[in-house]
């Protein structure tokens, strides 16, 4: 690729800036040790038409911060960057910063922790929540005790349940796996500072919420019901879900109206 882009500067009779990505470890992007000793062997011929502005690599168990893999990048890099002394370097992703200042470098590239993830277990005070998903009652109803909620009555109630449904599912990437069973509990939800846990499996467009023990005050159709946010937050459903918070975010779907707030 070094190759195609030194032609591609060649050809335009011009330098264009590039950042180049050493693979310590990830075995995904980048030049591995080979192809790196071979740059730095050919450097003047390889690098006279390409200007280096970054050089950077990838941590692969940052989030594992007694990973011996984080050392051993560390230090590879550290040995790539003996030949690139002027130039700028990057390792550290969101988890990353968390491993210490030696990690930082010239820059650091934060993922997940600008949405309010959790980067690591180490780093799980240090996040606030970013991202908030807000739905609203679209019916009421009281149910007696030990009748059956949802697709395939796997929930039961266990006494006379008052039952909010609100119009989100998994067609909008709320996962299935966030429901609950009688015997097993799934998500909360939130209405203001009050809890009320899903009742029944999540099913495309709809999933139904226990509000048994909500006021009766803010219990009307319309109500805000917060799915994701200050009390709920992506690592919280991603536990439940048995996925990363990634994937909680990323599975969001079109059919929401979003809002940036603070966003210029």
């Amino acid at each position: 690729m070094l190759e195609h882009w030194a032609a591609f500067c060649t050809l335009l009779d011009c330098r264009h800036p590039v950042a180049l990505h050493l693979d310590t470890g990830m075995n995904r992007l980048g030049l591995d040790a080979d192809e790196t000793k071979g740059l730095v062997a050919d450097k003047d011929t390889l690098l006279k038409d390409i200007e280096i502005d970054l050089v950077m690599s990838h941590l692969a168990c940052a989030d594992e911060p007694a990973h011996p893999s984080n050392q051993k990048q560390l230090e590879t890099l550290s040995g790539f960057l003996l030949d690139f002394p002027s130039t700028p370097s990057s390792l550290a992703n969101s988890a990353g910063i968390f491993l210490g200042p030696g990690y930082a470098l010239d820059l650091v590239r934060p993922g997940i922790a600008l949405y309010g993830g959790q980067p690591n277990k180490d780093a799980a005070s240090a996040m606030r929540p970013v991202v908030s998903l807000i739905t609203h009652i679209v019916q009421l109803r009281t149910v007696d005790k030990g009748d059956p909620v949802g697709y395939g009555g796997a929930y039961v109630t266990k006494r006379q349940t008052r039952l909010a449904t609100l119009p989100v599912g998994y067609a909008d990437g709320y996962h299935r796996a966030l429901g609950s069973t009688t015997d097993q509990k799934g998500a909360n939800a939130y209405i203001g500072n009050h809890e009320a846990p899903l009742a029944g499996r999540v099913s495309m467009d709809l999933i139904t919420i226990d509000v048994t023990d909500i006021p009766d005050e803010v219990l009307v159709v319309g109500a805000p019901v917060e799915l994701l946010g200050h009390h709920v937050s992506i690592d919280d459903l991603a536990n439940i879900a048995g996925t990363i918070s990634y994937e909680i975010l990323t599975s969001l779907g079109t059919r929401y109206e979003r809002q940036y707030i603070g966003a210029k």
